[in-house]
């Protein structure tokens, strides 16, 4: 589809008002403002889906929760269940990855209406003769019913013109017949919610990034895909599940920075991968020192292989030497002397990047252009997108271009790499980015985490705003990390780990490397701008820790999701601990960590933590350690603890029944 169709995507809410008709349909739950935006759930899940519904009068009304897939012409269809005070409720599991839509139709239930003054009247004594005959013409009635039904209702009707006896007519299985096949003149139907149904990958992923061209073993050799595919075991055996590559597109020359970010090159410098495009190609081209393009399918298979799945970082511009600038040169602004115009975040300038206008003539031509590369790179097999800085794009355009994805390749993830202000980082997952990158990598203090991890767990944001923990950057080195503790470095993936479910590290991050430039959150030799060789079994590194963090993950599915979390009061202000559930109530994790060096003993109250399947709740007789396998049993509501951070700053459990 074209952009010129723009307009009819995504799907817009209103085949009937919310208020249209004899009834009001209101509060409807999940939605995201009224409807606006899609929800988020991952396939398989129950959606329970609750609404005031109600009219005037005293008649009794039904209603029937659908949904269907976008284009599907056919709905499914379930019956809501009056809850309490006009509110009801419904539920229905997609079961496959894909984009759908769901409304709620209500509509007077004459035969039920018909039988409560029947059995009101027959309660009082009342003569219901005249009654009886009524009910017994609404089965007579002209039905839509299934064949099981007509005959079902038939042989009632039938039964009671021949008896005369009114319990015939009071059937429970008649009544439903009967609502599911009468007439339905007044029928109002809500609005559409629109819903995303994304795959388990989407809900929880452990993260590994790296820099292609620095995988090499070979001190100041470029990397190519295959010295990759040589460090998947590595990185396989750490419990990772994601490999995230940053661009591996051509690079330019022209205005390449070098090492360190100088405005200089020197002959043998890489640049910079987000300077993207060269005379070997733009954004559907690969790096000629990375490979071919059947070397990156190779790695893609042995990444399969590998349990991993690769995670492609598409920035959004291009160097000056990008083919798109000579092919379309509209899509780009020159300043009024006929230069180029770079890239600038004023004081700042990029003069190795230029950005395509978005405002062109053409945009139609770029917008199609810029999906196409998206699509290119899902036909390599690229299932999950790294998408850098989306919020110096219109939002209207990635409103586009997911739908335009997902509709073709249901599952598709997108992660927006947006730091910036919050309101526009939540705009940007309402409008269909599935995972987003968060401010944990600067939230430190047990007042800000439970702030924070609250705000992102509550509602509205828990249905649209899935986090990603990123614990460092190529961008970003923490001033927390660039101390270069072990403790605050596991402390710090611990926390990463155990609260969100998706998670990542840059590479570099398990050897503790923390050299910054002086007074800045950045990597003082960033690899963004040289090849960087590593021994990757470096002693003092952090491996056989991040390891068992995963492995926990793995073994625990309440790790593997963000929404049921807890945190406990814990009498120390420097312990942060918490407890998550996984959706079915099977498993259930307490988490205590330290977020300072000292030594401590401290009380873990756990009032209030019920365990098990719904109707054999109960909570916990001990905790399991999940790293030592020792168990601690629960006493006076609470256990007591011990915490040396030099030795191991994070305590995770298991919770036994």
């Amino acid at each position: 589809m074209s952009v010129s169709a723009q307009k009819n995507l995504p799907l817009r809410p209103g085949e009937h008002g919310a208020t249209a008709g004899a009834f009001h349909i209101e509060d409807v739950y999940p939605s995201i403002e009224g409807g606006r935006y899609p929800i988020k759930r991952p396939a398989g899940e129950m959606i329970d889906v609750w609404a005031d519904i109600f009219r005037s009068g005293h008649d009794i009304l039904a209603a029937d929760l659908i949904w269907r897939r976008e284009g599907d012409a056919q709905w499914q269809r379930t019956r809501m269940q009056l809850h309490d005070n006009d509110r009801w409720v419904g539920s229905f599991t997609p079961a496959e990855p894909g984009l759908y839509v769901y409304a709620i139709e209500a509509w007077t239930d004459t035969f039920a209406t018909w039988k409560h003054g029947f059995e009101l009247k027959l309660e009082a004594g009342q003569d219901v003769a005249i009654d009886g005959l009524e009910g017994a013409a609404l089965l007579a009635l002209p039905l839509n019913a299934t064949a099981e039904a007509s005959d079902l209702i038939r042989s009632k009707l039938d039964l009671y013109l021949r008896t005369g006896a009114s319990d015939v007519l009071l059937d429970e299985a008649l009544s439903a017949a009967m609502t599911a096949s009468q007439d339905r003149s007044d029928l109002t139907r809500s609005r559409l919610y629109p819903l995303t149904i994304d795959r388990p990958r989407a809900v929880a992923g452990a993260w590994y990034e790296m820099v292609p061209r620095s995988q090499s073993a070979v001190p100041g050799q470029h990397g190519t895909f295959r010295d990759c595919i040589a460090r998947l075991p590595d990185i396989a055996a750490m419990g990772f599940d994601v490999l995230y590559f940053t661009p591996i597109h051509p690079i330019g020359t022209t205005n390449r920075k070098g090492r360190n970010n100088s405005l200089t090159a020197e002959p043998g410098d890489p640049g910079s991968p987000y300077a993207i495009g060269s005379a070997e190609g733009g954004h559907t081209a690969v790096h000629p020192e990375l490979g071919t393009l059947d070397d990156f399918h190779a790695l893609i298979r042995a990444c399969e292989q590998h349990g991993l799945e690769v995670a492609l970082d598409i920035a959004i511009q291009c160097s000056p030497d990008h083919p798109w600038l000579r092919q379309h040169p509209e899509w780009f602004k020159r300043r009024p002397d006929g230069s180029i115009r770079y890239a600038e975040n004023p004081p700042k300038k990029y003069e190795d990047i230029v950005n395509p206008d978005f405002s062109s003539e053409d945009a139609g031509s770029l917008w199609n252009a810029l999906r196409d590369v998206f699509l290119f790179w899902v036909d390599q097999g690229v299932r999950i997108f790294r998408v850098d800085n989306p919020h110096t794009k219109p939002l209207n355009f990635w409103e586009w271009l997911i739908h335009e994805v997902q509709s073709r390749h249901p599952g598709v993830i997108f992660l927006s790499e947006a730091f910036t202000r919050p309101k526009l980082m939540k705009g940007l997952a309402k409008l269909g980015f599935t995972q987003s990158y968060t401010y944990f990598t600067w939230r430190t203090q047990k007042w800000e985490i439970e702030a924070y991890l609250n705000e992102l767990t509550g509602y509205p944001e828990r249905d649209y705003y899935r986090p990603n923990f990123f614990v460092n950057t190529p961008d970003i080195l923490p001033f927390h990390l660039q101390g270069g503790d072990p403790w605050m470095f596991k402390s710090r993936v611990a926390l990463a780990a155990t609260l969100s479910g998706n998670y990542g590290i840059y590479n570099g991050f398990e050897l503790l490397e923390h050299e910054p430039v002086p007074g800045k959150e950045e990597y003082l030799n960033s690899e963004k701008y040289e090849i960087r060789t590593r021994d990757w079994n470096k002693p003092g590194n952090i491996k056989p820790y991040i390891t068992a963090l995963n492995a926990a993950r793995r073994a625990n599915p309440a790790f593997l999701q963000t929404r049921n979390l807890r945190f406990l009061p814990v009498d120390n202000d420097s312990t942060i601990a918490f407890t998550k559930q996984d959706t079915a109530a099977t498993n259930t994790v307490v988490i205590a960590i330290a977020l300072t060096r000292d030594y401590r003993e401290f009380w873990l109250p756990l009032d209030g933590i019920m365990i098990g399947p719904p109707d054999q709740r109960q909570p916990p007789i001990a905790l399991e350690n999940l790293f030592t396998r020792e168990r601690h049993a629960v006493e006076w509501g609470g256990v007591r603890l011990r915490l040396d951070p030099t030795q191991d700053p994070a305590l995770l459990f298991r919770c036994i029944a």
